[in-house]
C-alpha cells in the first residue's frame, strides 16, 4: 500500500452560495492528491504523457459526511491499495483542519496507449517505484 497526503485551502471560488464546497469540487481535489502522489514517487502525469500513456477515468465515486468550509484547510489522503495492472484504483480520504474526516472516495483511471487508443499496462518504471510498497 502506498499513501501520501497533501494539503489544500479551499477557495471562495470553490464555494457555493451557503459557503460550502461545491460538490463537483471534490473530483479536482482527488485529481490534486493523485498528481501529488505520483510526484512523491518521482513521477508526474506529463512525462507519463509525452512517455505515450493517458489516464483517463473510468470510475468516481464519492461520499460526503461534513461539509467542508470557505478558507478551511483540508488534507487529500490518497492511497493505493493494490499494485495496478491496466487499472489502477485511487482511495480519497479527505479530512479538515480539526482532523475529522469529511470525505470518501475513490477513482478508477485506466492506462491508455496514447497511439493505439487502447488500454496497456501500467508503465514499467512506475511499476518499480510503486512496488517496493508492497510486500
Amino acid at each position: 500500500m502506498y499513501t501520501h497526503s497533501t494539503k489544500i485551502r479551499v477557495r471562495y471560488s470553490e464555494t457555493d452560495q451557503m459557503g460550502y464546497v461545491y460538490y463537483g469540487n471534490y473530483a479536482a481535489y482527488y485529481e490534486v492528491g493523485r498528481v501529488e502522489m505520483l510526484r512523491s514517487l518521482g513521477m508526474s502525469y506529463a512525462t507519463m504523457e509525452c512517455d505515450g500513456v493517458m489516464l483517463p477515468v473510468l470510475e468516481l465515486n464519492c461520499k460526503f459526511i461534513k461539509p467542508v468550509l470557505y478558507d478551511q484547510e483540508i488534507t487529500v489522503v490518497t492511497s493505493v491499495n493494490e499494485l495496478p495492472g491496466v487499472r489502477i484504483r485511487f482511495e480519497y480520504e479527505l479530512f479538515n483542519e480539526t482532523g475529522d474526516l469529511v470525505n470518501t472516495g475513490n477513482a478508477t483511471l485506466v492506462f491508455i496507449d496514447r497511439d493505439k487508443n487502447r488500454p496497456c499496462p501500467a508503465p514499467v518504471e512506475f511499476m518499480e517505484k510503486l512496488r517496493k510498497y508492497f510486500n
